[in-house]
């Protein structure tokens, strides 16, 4: 289970999106589990190993996905290989607990020990198994800390909680360094933890002591790549019809810009293009509306608003001939849209990327003015206002 470039899982939030489907297991491992809860010894091991052998069935989840369909269908979004691969996972998940179950069994310790042994136990079969681990393991164990939540059983949450952080520190350790430094990023919610936090990167890494005193190891990386996979990611999220997470979105875009203007370049930096020929609808015709109003509360609120995917930024159902069912403007300013397709409402990562565009037009031609004083105002005020939203 090496981490693509692409991933988003060392990065989440909780939760990054929508509780993915439990797994039935086989019978024969039902008696195997219920010996082992009846021994008393961590019961929070072999409650939550009960619980996935005894989980919802997979049908009847699906019949609730499809009732909460957002084209109000009905109809099941998922196919048969998503099926498998969330079955594997579940499996997955429940071998996993029975092997810690195995190491933890003949100890003797009490209640104040377990807590550690629990997380050995995980570091050590996890370890052994991350290269091997299904797609699904992860929606799955995501799955059992929902229903963990639902049933309010702290100890068992808890301990899958352990197995997936375990999961994404083995995977994090996998990713090149600029990824690691991402999803340290995205843990950070101090603005000056996290610049602090990009100096020592850019500084070459090594091993660093927090205020709680647990040492933490820095990978050392560029700042240039760090904004770039930002980007990338970015980019990725923002050009679905719906983004999956908000506050994971506005963490990308917090990082991209803090490594950008660490980078010392300033807005016309070449490093910062993009490369766009044309700027985006949806964004121009945004930022038109709020040049034309007096900076302040009210144009405050309209960003605010579409940074929370509200107005201009909400999101429209798509159907799967790519027809869109929406209010969203076809064009600058309303005119009918070149492209012949209905541009994707305000993103918060392209709009950042419109107004330092415009700026950087702005700059270069020496004319700077008032109308530039009002996008700085507009960008300044869309980065706290993305602090609000990201932590």
């Amino acid at each position: 289970m090496a981490c693509p470039a692409g991933s988003f899982i060392t990065f989440s939030s909780t939760p990054l999106s929508k509780p993915s489907p439990s797994v039935v297991l086989m019978p024969h491992s039902n008696s195997h589990l219920k010996q082992l809860a009846k021994r008393g010894k961590f019961s929070a091991l072999h409650a939550a190993q009960f619980a996935t052998a005894d989980g919802s069935p997979m049908n009847e989840f699906f019949g609730n996905e499809g009732a909460n369909n957002t084209k109000g269908t009905g109809e099941n979004k998922w196919d048969t290989a998503q099926y498998e691969a969330l079955l594997k996972g579940g499996e997955q998940v429940t071998s996993v607990l029975e092997e810690m179950v195995k190491l933890l069994e003949d100890m003797n310790m009490d209640e104040a020990s377990e807590e550690v042994a629990v997380q050995l136990a995980a570091q050590g079969v996890i370890g052994k198994r991350v290269d091997e681990m299904e797609s699904g393991f992860m929606m799955a164990l995501d799955y059992m800390i929902q229903l963990a939540e639902k049933d309010e059983d702290e100890k068992r949450k808890s301990l899958l909680e352990v197995i997936k952080e375990t999961v994404l520190s083995h995977l994090t350790k996998k990713c090149p360094p600029h990824v690691q430094v991402i999803g340290l990023l995205c843990r950070t919610p101090q603005k000056e933890s996290r610049h602090e936090l990009l100096r020592r990167v850019a500084a070459g890494g090594g091993v660093f002591q927090s205020k709680d005193g647990t040492k933490v190891h820095l990978p050392g990386s560029n700042l240039n790549e760090i904004a770039n996979q930002a980007d990338d990611l970015l980019e990725t999220m923002e050009s679905r019809p719906v983004v999956p997470d908000r506050k994971l979105l506005a963490r990308l875009v917090l990082i991209r810009e803090e490594a950008r203007n660490m980078m010392g370049g300033g807005i016309l930096d070449e490093r910062n293009d993009r490369g766009l020929n044309t700027l985006p609808e949806s964004e121009v015709n945004f930022l038109t509306k709020l040049v034309a109003l007096k900076p302040g509360k009210i144009v405050r609120d309209m960003i605010k608003n579409v940074m929370q995917g509200k107005n201009e930024g909400a999101e429209s159902s798509e159907s799967e001939d790519g027809t869109e069912s929406g209010n969203v403007s076809g064009g600058i300013t309303g005119r009918a849209s070149v492209t012949g397709r209905k541009p994707l409402p305000v993103r918060p990562g392209m709009f950042l990327e419109t107004v330092s565009k415009v700026l950087g037009g702005i700059y270069g031609g020496n004319v700077s003015g008032i109308t530039a004083q009002h996008l700085e105002w507009v960008h300044q005020n869309t980065l706290q206002i993305l602090e609000e939203i990201a932590f």
